[in-house]
């Protein structure tokens, strides 16, 4: 679900509009493929609903923190870093926010493509958020995926070394009640036990808090028991999968906390990009409803 104030303004919208919903930007998208919505604020999308389906693919808290605090939900964009992995040759006088600069940064809008099927939002930061790197983002929409990409260029004159992620939270009826598939086999760091290395065994269950980064490039099938969503990526061998557990957040008690499953493509520090002068990287993420002719 979504909170009641963003779907009343989204069932309002014919089209397109742009509007103020908690103190922050939004643009808004209610056409005949379904719904999106992306906030300015770090080129975040915080809803995607397409036609037909009952329930949104993404999850958004209903109790978001005022400005400047993140929007906790949807597919936040960790940029030029990914948590605190910042390296020192980029930032050696100053620290930085954890999971970079760019989703708490101004972002533009630079252009809708409309077609047939559905539609591609581009965007760009306001402002340089990085002294030898540009970013962009382009997400697309339609009746049957949403795909987000991130894209990083090397505008400077040596070679860069970065981190990212998209980091997606998956719309679930209950977490506890998840299976993840398609990570057996994969190795995996686990935060919670000081990144010790571990081997994922047969498919991933919740029952509390987990925080890892699976050394996997493989799509990722969340079963809730009702819903089946795919996670694909692309450029990225990192898979973080996080959930806090029974632990309450800042901004989101721990029932609502239940409704979301975190499973990102990433390059962290099993993975970072090195850029040389002039290269770019795209980090991608796709969610589908896979189908019986896609599980075979």
């Amino acid at each position: 679900m979504i909170p009641d104030s963003l779907q009343q303004r989204l069932e309002t919208t014919d089209g397109q509009q742009t509007l103020t919903w908690q103190g922050r930007e939004l643009v808004l998208f209610n056409q005949d493929w379904g719904q999106l919505a992306v906030a300015l604020t770090g080129a975040q999308v915080v809803h995607f609903q397409p036609t037909g389906d009952t329930a949104p693919w993404l999850w958004l808290t209903p109790t978001p923190a005022p400005p400047p605090a993140p929007l906790r939900g949807g597919i936040p964009l960790c940029w030029p870093w990914f948590g605190d992995e910042r390296y020192a040759d980029e930032h050696p006088d100053r620290p930085g926010p954890f999971h970079g600069t760019a989703r708490l940064a101004p972002w533009r809008l630079d252009g809708v493509d409309e077609h047939e099927e559905g539609i591609e939002v581009h965007l760009s930061p306001e402002q340089r958020l990085h002294g030898r790197l540009n970013a962009r983002a382009v997400i697309q929409a339609n009746a049957r995926r949403l795909h987000v990409e991130l894209i990083s260029e090397n505008v400077g004159d040596a070679p860069v070394k970065t981190s990212a992620a998209l980091h997606t939270y998956v719309a679930v009826s209950d977490a506890f009640a998840c299976r993840l598939e398609g990570l057996a086999g994969a190795r995996y760091l686990d935060k919670h036990r000081g990144f010790a290395e571990g081997e994922q065994q047969g498919v991933l269950a919740l029952g509390g808090a987990v925080d890892r980064i699976y050394h996997s490039n493989a799509a990722v099938d969340v079963d809730d028991g009702r819903r089946l969503l795919r996670v694909a990526k692309e450029q990225s061998d990192s898979t973080v999968v996080w959930h806090p557990g029974q632990t309450p957040l800042d901004d989101t008690p721990a029932a609502a906390a239940r409704g979301f499953v975190c499973v990102e493509a990433a390059n962290t520090r099993l993975d970072p990009v090195w850029l040389v002068p002039g290269a770019q990287h795209l980090l991608g993420t796709t969610l589908t409803r896979p189908t019986t002719e896609d599980s075979a």
